[in-house]
């Protein structure tokens, strides 16, 4: 009743009018309060009690002031309507469930660190309590760079900081010096958090003394918050602090210790322990797997041996069986990478009868993660001594390339074991283009889609690869390639995930063979004529097909040019193919319309329009096409045909046009329009193997829209391209405006 009289205030001021009062009120009151006890009347009633003892209306607040302290109240009362949503996929545990039930919520003084992989798509947030919660998400950077937005803000605005040591400074009855304690919480006098960060000193009050002083500002922490935090984080912000200081010493001490096991001296010569042996190692070689015993069973010391024939193995195996056992507990645990370093390492070392299969695995090594920076320094010098070797360069290469890119996250993909395997370190892979044409491009295992876009984009001499994605086809799927994806690792979690769905017969794994396509997927900025390559490859056939299909709300002339134009396309000048146009209509004219019309009348009328069009080229053709339909708001559109059950005044079978505009939801039979909801309104969306579901405005006064359709992934991958890519720019021109003032 409160927040309804305050936006009563808002809209019409301080007098109330019942009448006009019991109008408004399905538009204040969500539908579920307003029930047979609780009538129009009672509610009515109740906000004419809270207008009338109101502050806002006895002194006459500013309307804009009324707003602030709506939004202040709804800030912390429903902090989710405040929320940015990702989907994000569960390492630890989900903070916001299906149901839109918070399931964890960390303030922000309790996270210590948010971090990612380098060039990669997964964020870890940590906490005071030492939790690690690691998401990955096709926006972790997004997410990332928000978090930390949030608090380098709070801590330029606090007033609370946390003493990181205890005062060096000594201090007498007389001294302006603070004194205070490790993990102390000092409030401070004058100035704020950003000017802590930025100085030498500050001066402020210690919580736990009482006493005023001044201190160095590099001896405390400025705890991101604009509150008194509660004593439970500052107790936990004391105990991190002990707890860091531990790791920071023990860390120093793996340091000093960590290779004395196993790293050669000039004094003792070769060490037979950095020697190949046809005898299992009993244990790992790194005293960091040593003292972890999960990690020590994980360490693959046979599978690396049976790859390079060292030790006997019994049957025939696939290609990359092995590969997969040696490289697969390293991609998921960090100690163990280094470990498979050495152990490949040692395993080549003075192998006079299988050092080629060693060198082959460390090629696959070095392509999938680089060693750690301690262990770096090692494989440069290993690399540099091995200067002869073939492979040793491009070893190095691939190291610096590991570096720079990041981890993958699976093993060598099959592609990537054949080819070292036949003795080649360049692959070139087949991509498909929508213009029938196809070319080979080489693709390394460092290779992210993003690059791999760029290459063909300026190889296809396009002006921009802005909009584009690789798509990779496989069983009866079509699935997008996210371009921060290393290319070797989506395809080979894509085939993995398809053989899962498809069990062995008879114990024979199925083979699957994918094709690689390069299409436009995001039509945002598309004007035909801008770019003539793209229109004359790409755009001009994507959009023929669902132009065929009959998506698009078109008048019959438009339909006789366009079929004029498609002919010309296909044959240009050439008139020979005149009597066949009967024969073809499926491929000139919409299929729901053909009907409308005999074949000779849909001839003569085509005739008449080619002939309007005398002397235009194939090119100029399929630009003409591409800018007929450009008119239409349905241009650039995915289109699907679902099966929707939430909405009585819609047709139970739907198109829906996912384009620049946004969600647009279209009557099948009359191509009409019903309603698009632009990306700003949609406040989340889910899909499985049977649906799509998608939420229209705010949690609270929001709709949904339940469909089935087995294209639910497809619907899902677009609307988060289309939506990233939105606030890509919207970030962009803020900082835009950042950097203009």
């Amino acid at each position: 009743a409160e927040l309804a009289s305050q936006q009563y205030y808002i809209d019409y001021g301080s007098e109330i009018l019942l009448e006009r009062l019991l109008s408004l009120i399905p538009s204040y009151i969500p539908d579920r309060e307003i029930t047979a006890s609780r009538s129009v009347e009672k509610w009515a009633h109740f906000i004419m009690a809270a207008h009338k003892k109101s502050i806002y209306t006895q002194k006459r607040f500013d309307p804009q002031k009324v707003k602030e302290e709506v939004v202040d109240f709804a800030r912390h009362k429903w902090p989710l309507l405040f929320s940015r949503f990702y989907e994000a996929f569960k390492f630890s545990v989900y903070f916001v469930d299906e149901q839109e039930q918070v399931l964890l919520e960390l303030s922000f003084p309790e996270i210590t660190a948010v971090s990612r992989k380098l060039q990669g798509q997964s964020f870890t947030l940590a906490t005071i309590k030492g939790d690690e919660y690691t998401f990955t998400s096709n926006n972790a950077e997004d997410i990332r760079d928000l978090v930390v937005t949030f608090l380098e803000g709070l801590r330029k605005r606090s007033k609370f900081v946390v003493a990181l040591q205890d005062n060096p400074n000594p201090t007498g009855e007389e001294s302006t010096f603070l004194s205070f304690r490790k993990g102390d919480l000092i409030l401070l006098d004058q100035e704020t958090g950003e000017q802590v960060l930025n100085s030498g000193w500050a001066h402020g009050v210690n919580e736990r003394t009482n006493q005023k002083g001044d201190f160095p500002a590099d001896c405390v922490y400025v705890l991101p918050t604009m509150t008194r935090p509660q004593q439970d984080i500052v107790v936990r912000r004391k105990t991190y602090l002990k707890r860091l200081s531990l790791i920071f010493r023990e860390y120093k001490n793996v340091i000093t210790g960590h290779f004395h096991r196993v790293m050669v001296t000039k004094n003792r010569g070769k060490d037979k322990l950095w020697s190949c042996t046809r005898e299992p190692l009993k244990q790992p070689l790194l005293k960091k797997v040593v003292s972890h015993e999960e990690l020590a069973q994980d360490a693959c010391i046979l599978p690396i041996m049976k790859y390079m024939g060292d030790y006997p193995s019994k049957r025939t195996r696939s290609v990359n069986e092995l590969t997969d056992q040696i490289f697969e507990g390293a991609l998921k645990a960090e100690p163990l990478k280094d470990e498979i370093y050495c152990q490949i390492i040692k395993q080549l070392t003075d192998n006079h009868v299988n050092e080629e299969k060693g060198w082959e695995l460390l090629w696959l090594c070095t392509g999938l993660f680089p060693p750690s920076n301690v262990l770096l320094p090692h494989i440069q010098r290993f690399l540099q001594s091995k200067k002869h070797h073939p492979l040793s360069g491009d070893c190095m290469q691939r190291v610096h390339k590991a570096l720079r890119n990041g981890s993958r996250k699976y093993p060598p993909h099959l592609v990537e074991v054949e080819a070292i395997q036949h003795k080649t370190t360049q692959i070139f892979h087949k991509v498909y283009f929508p213009d029938d044409t196809d070319e080979a491009f080489e693709v390394e295992s460092s290779t992210k889609a993003k690059d791999f876009c760029q290459n063909i984009s300026t190889r296809l001499l396009l002006k921009s690869p802005e909009g584009f994605s690789l798509f990779v086809k496989i069983s009866d799927k079509v699935i997008s390639v996210p371009e921060g994806d290393f290319f070797f690792d989506f395809v080979r979690h894509l085939t993995d995930w398809i053989k899962k769905s498809r069990p062995a017969k008879d114990g024979i794994v199925p083979s699957l063979t994918y094709q690689v396509f390069f299409m436009k997927k995001l039509w945002t900025n598309t004007v035909p004529g801008k770019d003539s390559f793209a229109d004359s490859i790409f755009h001009y056939y994507q959009e023929l097909p669902k132009y065929l299909r009959g998506y698009h709300k078109c008048s019959r002339e438009e339909v006789f040019q366009l079929a004029a134009l498609i002919y010309r396309v296909k044959f240009e000048d050439d008139k020979s193919h005149f009597p066949t146009i009967p024969k073809m209509l499926r491929e000139l004219v919409p299929q729901d319309l053909i009907r409308q019309m005999s074949p000779d009348d849909w001839k003569r009328s085509v005739v008449a329009y080619f002939n309007k069009q005398a002397g235009k080229s194939r090119e100029e053709a399929k630009l003409m096409f591409l800018k007929v339909i450009y008119k239409w708001p349905t241009f650039g559109s995915a289109f699907f045909e679902v099966k929707q059950t939430t909405e009585p005044n819609y047709p139970e079978i739907l198109l829906i046009a996912i384009n620049k505009h946004g969600v647009s939801l279209i009557d099948p039979k009359s191509k009409d329009i019903l309603t698009t909801h632009p990306f700003t309104k949609i406040s989340n969306w889910s899909s499985g193997n049977t649906y799509f579901h998608i939420t229209i405005g705010n949690l609270v006064r929001g709709s949904k829209l339940l469909c089935e359709t087995s294209l639910g992934y497809k619907m899902d991958d677009l609307l988060t391209s289309y939506i990233s890519q939105m606030l890509t720019t919207m970030n962009k021109h803020r900082s835009g405006r950042g950097h203009s003032k």
